[in-house]
């Protein structure tokens, strides 16, 4: 993952807009992933076919439980002004009425997020995200984390508070996880390639 600073304030000219309208306008690598971490642009390559697999089983088993006036999307950005980030989860869910024009919505309208790892996004998924989501007020996120120390995981958070979630489930790849109400589905994690 390569990044770009850019040191926020007004002193700079890189307050949140001219941060946004950089990450915006700039010719990106095709297919690369684009972030804005803490004031910092990041460049990840593009997803392994497991990764996007893994993403789209999630997406297809969401889509079986949720309301009809609610959305799962792939590759949607959101905004989380007061970190000065930009993040694009591998699956979010939010009402219908948020989608609408604009690159991007702002992180306290997500019902959850999904983040599956990559070696080179695994710490800010864990870490970073975790935190931003928490502060967002994201009522749930899942970590689907290949790349853990331990050994293949996934990890359901909730129950945020300040920037800390509480750990609702964690099982090992193989094993079953389920999403509380709103959602009431049990993933069977299975089903998720290992590379």
């Amino acid at each position: 993952m390569s990044a770009l600073a850019a040191e926020a304030g007004p002193d700079h000219g890189n307050g949140w807009g001219d941060l946004v309208r950089r990450w915006e306008s700039m010719d990106w690598p095709e297919g690369c992933k684009v972030e804005i971490i803490e004031g910092i642009i990041t460049v990840a390559p593009s997803p392994t076919t497991r990764h996007n697999v893994t993403a789209s089983r999630v997406h297809r088993s969401l889509y079986a439980v949720i309301p009809d006036d609610w959305e799962v999307l792939q590759n949607q950005s959101i905004a989380f002004r007061s970190r000065s980030s930009m993040f694009i989860p591998d699956v979010l869910v939010i009402p219908e009425e948020v989608s609408g024009p604009g690159t991007y919505i702002p992180a306290e309208l997500a019902l959850m997020v999904v983040e599956v790892t990559s070696p080179s996004n695994a710490n800010h998924d864990r870490i970073t995200k975790a935190a931003v989501y928490a502060q967002a007020g994201v009522p749930l996120y899942l970590l689907i984390d290949a790349f853990a120390p331990g050994g293949p995981t996934v990890t359901l958070y909730g129950e945020p508070k300040g920037d800390v979630y509480r750990v609702l489930s964690a099982v090992k790849f193989g094993e079953k996880i389920h999403l509380p109400a709103p959602f009431d589905l049990t993933l069977d994690t299975a089903k998720f390639p290992l590379d």
